[in-house]
Order: structure tokens, then sequence, then C-alpha cells
């Protein structure tokens, strides 16, 4: 079986959009300092590099599946070019529900869905995102979780002792939780 870093899109990749707004075009995607730098190190550590992102701009009608895939092509190719590779992209383009979808995050559909299609050894993998209902959909699968989340006090914080439901890494940088990742 494989090991994988399932990585949110949107304020782990690129930067997130301002509150309400969504990416919905190349021109707004704005890739975060070492990101590329990072994915490569993974790649170089054998483990499979998945986005999981809720994509909840389809569901508004501000893009459309072949849009949005688009978009997602690009970013891969923009990846590649600095020699980082994306195995898959995963996404749910659904709005928020009472009851949620499964795929939707917090919901694990998308994880679960991505082991079950690249062979992936969810206990020795990693989902490495920037919201708790990232950190929920990692734990739900199985999986260890970090969170990029900005923050002065730390340049990393383990939280392996935490309340259940906490992360098992915090950083203020993806790279800095990749480099946590890959010592551990």
């Amino acid at each position: 079986m494989n090991k994988a870093a399932f990585l949110d899109r949107d304020g782990v990749i690129n930067q997130k959009a301002p509150e309400g707004d969504y990416i919905t075009r190349w021109e707004n995607v704005k890739f975060l300092p070492g990101v590329a730098d990072a994915i490569v190190q993974l790649n170089q550590a054998g483990l499979q590099v998945i986005i999981i992102s809720n994509q909840r701009c389809v569901a508004k009608g501000l893009i459309n599946i072949p849009e949005l895939e688009a978009l997602h092509r690009r970013m891969l190719v923009w990846l590649a070019e600095r020699g980082a590779a994306i195995d898959a992209v995963y996404y749910c383009p659904h709005e928020k529900t009472n009851p949620p979808c499964d795929c939707r995050k917090p919901e694990a559909g998308m994880l679960l869905q991505a082991a079950r299609e690249h062979d992936i050894d969810l206990s020795n993998s990693w989902m490495i995102g920037d919201s708790p209902a990232d950190v929920s959909a990692a734990h739900a699968a199985g999986l260890r979780a970090a969170l990029v989340f900005a923050t002065n006090r730390c340049e990393l914080c383990p939280l392996r002792s935490g309340p259940a439901g906490a992360p098992e890494l915090v950083a203020p940088r993806f790279d800095l939780l990749v480099r946590a990742i890959l010592g551990a």
C-alpha cells in the first residue's frame, strides 16, 4: 500500500480568496511561498500527493465543472514545471446541505475514495489543511492531520497530546509542516 499526503487547495497550496469570495479564474491563483519545493520533498519521499478540496463555488454557479477542471489542470502544469507532481485532484462541488453529502469536508468521502483508487494506507498518511473541517475529515478517515495556521506563537507546534479532534501538527506554513512530517 502507498503512503500519501492529502492537501487542501485554498489556504495550503494557493492563497485563499477573501471571505465570501472564491478562486474561479487562473488570474486569481496566487501560489503560497515554498509550496512547489515542499511538494517536491513529498514526491522525493515517495508519498503520493493528492489535492482534496471543497469547491462550493460550483454549486453557487460561479464556475462550472469544465472551468474548474481547467483551472486545476493549469495548477498542475504550473507545479509540474517546478518539479512538483500531483497524483490526483478530488473536489466536492456541492453546497452545504442538511444532511451533508458524503464528499464535502468535514465528511471523509473524498479521502476514502482516493484511498480506494490509489491503494493508500490511510493510517500512514497525512491530511494537510487549513481548517477544522480538514482536521475532522482526516480523523474520520483514520489519517493524521496537520494544520496550516498563521501564528506568531511558534514555528512548529506539535499537538500530539492535544484534545480529541486536534491536529497532530500545526505550523504557520505548509513547508514547515512537510519538513516535520518527513522528519517524523
